[in-house]
């Protein structure tokens, strides 16, 4: 069986994958515009326990979805606004200006700078559809919990703000060790 998370969000993101960083960069205030996209939230240890379900209930065979909640990216920075008390970006780039962004951050960190890019264009790329999945398969079949984004969100905070990553939120105060 194969099992397929969506876009996992929490704590202990070290790297931080690329929705981590979009936690981090939305933190830092080094977010000033969003596209029209959206993805399928799901908390990290929704996603471990997703893992051991399906080795222990799922059909040789299927396939498993391990998400949760489809949002839009404005959704997400919302979300977002509320638990760091940080102001959402207010401006919405159409596709073909943040392709020409991305485009030439990549070019500049290519060949210029040897770092990563400010804006990826893959990630662009990926921007432009809406990455929504359903995971009622894996819900009915394994039992994968489904435990609400906003405290995904509020863990992944949590999390980036005690390493040190991210300053610390202006108007909430939740300890992802806590939960």
């Amino acid at each position: 069986m194969v099992v397929n998370p969506s876009a996992p969000i929490g704590p202990w993101d070290r790297k931080p994958t690329p929705t981590g960083q979009l936690i981090v960069d939305f933190a830092r205030g080094q977010l000033p515009a969003i596209v029209d996209t959206g993805l399928n939230i799901v908390h990290v240890r929704d996603v471990a326990e997703g893992h051991l379900l399906a080795a222990e209930r799922g059909r040789v065979g299927e396939r498993y979805i391990l998400g949760h909640s489809n949002m839009t990216l404005a959704q997400i920075v919302a979300e977002l606004a509320e638990i760091t008390g940080r102001p959402a970006p207010r401006l919405r780039l159409p596709y073909a200006a943040a392709w020409t962004a991305g485009a030439v951050s990549t070019a500049i960190a290519t060949f210029i700078t040897r770092r990563p890019p400010a804006v990826a264009l893959e990630a662009v790329r990926m921007s432009r559809r809406r990455m929504f999945f359903d995971a009622a398969k894996a819900v009915r079949e394994l039992g994968l919990p489904q435990t609400p984004a906003r405290a995904a969100f509020e863990d992944a905070v949590a999390w980036f703000e005690e390493k040190g990553l991210i300053p610390k939120s202006r108007r909430r105060n939740v300890a992802w060790a806590s939960r």
